[in-house]
Parts: structure tokens; sequence; C-alpha cells
């Protein structure tokens, strides 16, 4: 299993934690709102709408927080703020590198939280281009097993443009490109296949394995940064295997 499908489960077993702290509530409702921004308010002509909407019932977000952000991106309420995306780059314990994705609306706190985050724990900030040669831009559906088999969703996916489906343990992975996300996630709904999230993600090309210690350092930086409220996402190019990570959980 690749660094990155590590990374999915991980962030996985995570969401409920994120979840009880309200920070991913407030990620989620914060995509929607960039989205009808930036592509409309019609769920049904902006599929980086839709999947934000999708991603963000799924996770039980309230449908009148979802109706109210959806509202104040396309502008049919007031009180959407001026949210700017950003990209940090760096460098965690071990020579692992990140892509840090901020959506803020006030760049020097953001700046300033994500070099704090990244050097109080052992890490260093990198210049742009450095860290993200090493990462390409991905379509991610995270689908849950629920009686599905492995061959069932590559029938359903392959014609679609769907490249590779990685096991996760409770759920499979599928990973396009960027610009197939949208017909790979139709090919499951036509199938009748259900899946949590469709997501354009950064994926490594290459990826840094990890002992326990080192595993340690490198959860605890990203989880400082993804404590503040201006990151959105961290990508990461580890390797762990199965022994190490069932030590930390």
């Amino acid at each position: 299993m690749s660094g990155h499908s590590k990374w999915a489960t991980t962030k996985h077993k995570k969401a409920a934690l994120d979840a009880k702290r309200g920070k991913l509530f407030a990620k989620l409702i914060k995509n929607i709102e960039v989205a009808a921004r930036t592509g409309g308010g019609d769920p049904d002509a902006n599929p980086t709408l839709y999947d934000a909407i999708f991603k963000a019932k799924k996770n039980s977000v309230p449908n009148d927080n979802i109706e109210r952000a959806r509202k104040r991106g396309a502008g049919e309420e007031a009180g959407g703020a001026d949210w700017q995306t950003i990209m940090y780059e760096g460098y965690a314990p071990g020579g692992v590198a990140l892509l840090i994705e901020c959506l803020t609306d006030n760049r020097n706190r953001a700046a300033s939280e994500v070099r704090t985050a990244v050097t109080r724990n052992g890490g260093s900030m990198a210049e742009p281009g450095s860290v993200s040669y090493l990462f390409n831009r991905k379509g991610v559906i995270i689908v849950p097993k629920n009686g599905v088999t492995e061959d069932d969703l590559m029938l359903a996916v392959l014609d679609a443009g769907a490249e590779e489906v990685n096991d996760l343990g409770e759920s499979f992975e599928v990973v396009s490109e960027a610009g197939d996300l949208v017909a790979v996630r139709s090919a499951l709904q036509e199938a009748g296949i259900d899946y949590e999230s469709a997501d354009a993600n950064w994926l490594p090309s290459v990826s840094v394995p990890l002992d326990e210690e080192s595993a340690k350092k490198v959860f605890r930086l990203i989880e400082a940064l993804e404590d503040s409220d201006d990151v959105q996402e961290v990508f990461a190019n580890f390797d762990v295997s199965d022994e190490v990570l069932a030590t930390l959980d």
C-alpha cells in the first residue's frame, strides 16, 4: 500500500475526533462557501460544490449550515468572508515533504501559524516549488466496503478513468487524474455504489519510509498544523508500515 493510502487510513480514523472538536465541520463549511463563490451556487452545475456538500452531509454537518454556506458563497446571503487559498511548502522530521493548503481571510495570521507549527515540531519551511514537484494532483474517492468487492469497484470505475484502487482496510481508495474525478464519481453513482468523499488531492510520487519514532514526530507536526483554523489540508510523502501504525493507534 502506498504512503498516501496509509495517510488516507490515518486521516479517516481521525475524522470522528476532528468532528468532536468542531474543526472538521468548520473546514467543510468553508469549502462549500468557496466552491459556491468560485463556481456558482448550483450544485448540479458546479461539481466542486456538489462534492463539498456531499462530503459535509456524509460527516453529519446540519443541512441548515450547509445551505447558509452555499448562499453566502453564491452571494444570495450576506456574511461571506474573502477566503484566499494559499499553499505553503516545508519539511517534517525525517525529510518528509509537506504541502500545507490554507484557506484564510488573513494571510499574515495563516503564515505565522503555519511557520510556528512547523518549526516548533522539528520541521522547516521551504521555498515555493522546492517540495511541490514531489506531488501530483489526483482525484481521490473513498468507498466504504459495505459488501462492495474490489472486483465490483474495478468494473464500475476503470472505463471512467480510474487509475488504481487501493485497499485501506475498512474502505477502498479510488485514484484518478484530477480531471477524471467527476466521471469516476458519476460511474460509481450509476453502478449504485456508495462513497464517502470525492476530492482533488495532492498525492506523492516518492515516499519516505518512517520508523515508529519518526512517525510520532511527523504525526505530531501534522496535528499541530491541523489545529490551525486556517489550514484546510496537509499532504505528506511518508510511508508507514502496518506494524508502526498499529503501535501509534
